[in-house]
């Protein structure tokens, strides 16, 4: 019998790539769903629950019905502008519903949780790139959501011997190679699906906030990851609490940054089309640098990025939003902006 893995925000970006790593690593997804971000075509490689993990009776219902043996936990608000303005949102849905969650796996005696955590945990950086012992001094509530839970797990498990991963990822990007799903967020934020639309004339003209940071190109630099990548790392970190590994935080980054004027220039390699682009004031709390020193992730995973040079995940990204769209492939030139 498959080891039965609950994922909670299993329809959503992050969560349904990693169903499907999951699934082709032996174990059985079931996904737990509120929809308010997720989507139901994602839902492939498992069954699907639909509910709030905030609602213990129905999340008690789920786990104990299908057997589940551990928990990879996604389902979280994920906007950084959107929970400065929404602060008590994020602190009700993120903390709140995720303190119901590790109380009903206690109650049901699940004792392993992959948590999906964020480098916005860090805040500011003092360094980079930036390792786990880093301190983590949020900006932001998202972020500050993200560590409350982070510390919740850790009392947990000196409490209750509950043994976690939080995987601080940096920049998700790219989208299923093999083209089966990829990201559709509304509204959409992400560097890389903006340049694609815009350049695919979907979308307005792509702001680019700040062209004065101390970078080569005068544009921040992120480190970016695809989304295989982070799926493969949360199969990997499962696979290491499975076998007794001890609790643990760690980066999922590559250790190289891209600024927006890379990124740019690679959608339009990838597309052949110019991205048009309109010049922005910075905005407050951007980071010129975020680079993880993902070192450590190496050590205890085994894990490496494979597939997260920059003109895989564009290339990736560019396929799925092409077939999302309903557009076909162009020749039309590409000149440079930039």
């Amino acid at each position: 019998m498959k080891t039965r893995v609950l994922v909670t925000g299993g329809a959503g970006y992050i969560g349904s790539h990693t169903c499907k790593a999951l699934a082709r690593a032996g174990y059985l997804p079931v996904t737990i769903d509120n929809f308010v971000y997720g989507h139901d075509w994602a839902v492939k490689w498992g069954p699907l629950e639909e509910g709030d993990i905030g609602d213990q009776e129905f999340v008690e219902r789920v786990i104990r019905e299908h057997h589940i043996e551990a928990v990879v936990h996604f389902a979280a608000y994920a906007y950084v502008g959107e929970s400065m303005a929404e602060p008590a949102a994020y602190f009700r849905n993120n903390v709140i519903n995720s303190l119901c969650l590790l109380e009903t796996m206690q109650s049901c005696g699940v004792q392993n949780v992959v948590f999906s955590s964020t480098c916005a945990t860090y805040g500011l950086p003092e360094e980079v790139p930036i390792g786990e012992e880093h301190p983590q001094r949020p900006v932001n509530p998202y972020g500050e959501s993200k560590l409350f839970v982070e510390r919740a797990l850790h009392w947990k498990g000196q409490a209750h011997g509950l043994r976690s991963v939080a995987l601080r990822y940096f920049n998700a990007a790219g989208a299923d190679p093999d083209g089966e799903i990829g990201e559709d967020h509304d509204p959409e934020t992400h560097l890389i699906p903006l340049a694609i639309t815009a350049a695919l004339e979907r979308a307005p003209e792509l702001r680019i906030f700040g062209n004065d940071y101390p970078t080569p190109d005068g544009t921040a630099v992120r480190d970016f990851v695809h989304v295989t990548d982070l799926a493969s790392a949360h199969v990997k970190a499962l696979d290491y609490l499975m076998r007794g590994g001890k609790s643990t935080a760690l980066n999922l980054g590559t250790g190289t940054g891209h600024s927006v004027r890379e990124v740019i220039a690679a959608v339009e390699r990838a597309g052949n089309r110019r991205v048009p682009v309109r010049e922005a004031p910075r905005r407050p709390g951007d980071p010129p640098l975020l680079i993880a020193a993902p070192s450590l992730a190496k050590l205890v995973l085994d894990w490496e990025p494979k597939l997260s040079d920059i003109d895989t995940i564009v290339s990736t990204a560019l396929r799925w939003h092409r077939r999302l769209l309903g557009i076909q492939s162009s020749s039309t030139p590409a000149t440079t902006n930039t």
